[in-house]
């Protein structure tokens, strides 16, 4: 690895080697915008990024496997193997995660089915984003809802599922909320309406989509108050937003896990409910009963 500047050099980790994923941070903004997309999911998923090969990695970073290489030469790698290796590096020094899980016996025998493997790795994912989330950031979060005024849910794609039952619960509670989805001339009204009064809640995993960058962009010009949900630590989304929560998605599967990022959610509206929960089970028995 080529020694970095002294004004982007990151804390040193055991052993006098400097850590990748801190390496990676220090030089984030001097990448490219594909190179970041792999930045990104080697930092937030270094186990993975320790033992996949680079066309697996390419695939989960939605790039190609050329740009993992040149990645790794950016970073002073000879290529690929070297910067895997200081990946593996890194990993057998951190300390182990899951250890509840481990201490109350393995979900599943040494021979799983690939269906028993992401059933195991979302129980770790919800524990690991336990443990990371910060219970200042969340009673942040939950404060933020209660005190304003109207709260607009930002999430495209397979997000916009979760941007929409995120406000399914807060209407239960009798919070205004509303989602931009798409691009619409609707949702594109509802951003034009965004104040100092207005919560802003952008959900992303991986790149966030143009869209979802827009609006926080947009709020934090308005003085809005802005909460990001996501699994990237080093995303545009996140540095825009005033609170953040970081949920883990590793899986083995084809796609990224959004268990953890459920869990957040439903967590997030019991939060609220229960400032209030005697007011609120009132609401909830008039809207089963109509």
């Amino acid at each position: 690895m080529k020694q970095a500047s002294a004004t982007t050099v990151a804390p040193e980790a055991p052993h006098g080697h400097q850590a990748l994923s801190a390496y990676i941070t220090a030089r984030f903004d001097e990448f490219s915008r594909s190179q970041k997309d792999v930045a990104q999911y080697i930092v937030d998923h270094l186990d993975e990024a320790a033992f996949q090969t680079a066309e697996e990695l390419a695939r989960r970073a939605n790039t190609s496997s050329s740009t993992v290489v040149r990645f790794s030469q950016a970073l002073g790698f000879e290529g690929f193997p070297e910067l895997q290796q200081a990946a593996r590096d890194e990993y057998r020094r951190r300390p182990p995660s899951g250890e509840a899980l481990v201490s109350g016996g393995p979900l599943f025998s040494l021979d799983h089915t690939e269906f028993e493997s992401a059933l195991a790795a979302d129980h770790v994912n919800v524990e690991d984003t336990a443990h990371k989330l910060s219970r200042s950031d969340v009673e942040a979060a939950i404060d933020a809802i209660v005190s304003s005024e109207k709260v607009l849910i930002a999430g495209t794609d397979q997000m916009a599922f979760f941007a929409s039952y995120l406000r399914h619960l807060l209407m239960l509670l009798d919070v205004r909320a509303e989602i931009v989805a798409s691009p619409s001339q609707e949702a594109l009204g509802r951003l034009s309406r965004i104040d100092e009064q207005t919560l802003v809640i952008g959900l992303s995993a991986g790149r966030a989509h143009p869209l979802i960058t827009r609006t926080m962009k947009l709020a934090r010009h308005r003085g809005a108050k802005t909460l990001a949900i996501t699994d990237a630590t080093l995303s545009d989304v996140a540095r825009m937003a005033r609170i953040r929560l970081y949920y883990s998605s590793n899986t083995p599967a084809f796609v990224r896990s959004h268990t953890a990022l459920l869990s957040i959610i439903q967590a997030l509206a019991f939060g609220v409910y229960s400032r209030d929960a005697q007011q609120y089970d009132v609401r909830i028995k008039a809207f089963r009963l109509k």
